[in-house]
């Protein structure tokens, strides 16, 4: 059990965004994107995926919120602080896990870091650890795999407070796997990658510019989303065109 800081941010206002562009310049549109820059079929799973092991804790004021800088989420609390080293530098945040315990199983989303916690280890909500054991038994051995999240309706683009055409920060929320890649168009037209911080989001540290924004996203599977159009809303969300595409098996 820890006893650690928390950090969370706020959803607010949803805006619309635009249809998305096509795909830039003769290239071959990469994997899960049609050449009209629209999202068709996923591309493969991978052949094996990684089976992790370690160990189940769990912490008290677990509620959604957390080194992710994700709102709190007080009516789904399966949801888990991942180690530091799977935790990749905010890489895991908003992925969700399969977890097998002693007594049953589960799917979370990564909404935490914990720090302190070996590879492979896992920190969890009781009502969560709970269903993987007996609560009163603390510590768990357990397996688990990242599986797609099940989520509805498209990605979202959150902007931090602050945020501004000086400096600009992005997070995006409602994924189906995990976030690769965040780029934009910048003001010479070309594509610019956006560094990603340790609290989960995006940041051009010299800003972006005043929007709206040609936005591409890249899943951890290769699949990609592009939307144009995007406003910047300080503070708020701005909603996208597309959800990531499941999958296939190889």
């Amino acid at each position: 059990m820890r006893q650690l800081p928390r950090h969370s941010s706020l959803v607010v206002l949803l805006a619309a965004v635009l249809p998305a562009c096509s795909s830039k310049g003769g290239s071959s549109p990469p994997p899960g994107h049609a050449a009209d820059g629209s999202v068709n079929a996923g591309p493969s799973c991978p052949a094996s995926p990684t089976v992790n092991t370690g160990e189940g804790t769990y912490y008290d004021f677990a509620d959604g919120s957390g080194n992710c800088m994700f709102p709190a989420t007080p009516g789904d609390l399966d949801i888990g602080a991942m180690n530091h080293d799977d935790y990749a530098g905010s890489a895991a945040c908003g992925r969700c896990a399969h977890v097998v315990g002693p007594k049953g199983e589960l799917t979370i989303r990564i909404v935490d870091q914990c720090p302190e916690c070996p590879a492979g280890n896992i920190d969890f909500s009781p009502s969560a650890f709970a269903k993987l054991d007996l609560i009163a038994k603390g510590r768990i051995p357990i397996t688990w795999t990242y599986v797609d999240c099940a989520v509805t309706g498209p990605i979202v683009y959150h902007f931090k407070d602050g945020s501004n055409a000086w400096w600009t920060a992005v997070q995006i929320r409602n994924h189906r796997y995990g976030i690769a890649k965040l780029e934009y168009v910048g003001a010479t037209g070309a594509w610019v990658e956006v560094p990603r911080l340790d609290y989960n989001y995006f940041v051009a540290a010299s800003g972006m510019g005043p929007g709206p924004y040609t936005f591409r996203v890249t899943d951890v599977n290769g699949a990609v989303i592009e939307d144009r159009g995007v406003p910047q809303v300080e503070n708020g969300d701005s909603v996208g065109t597309n959800q990531f595409p499941l999958c296939t098996a190889p």
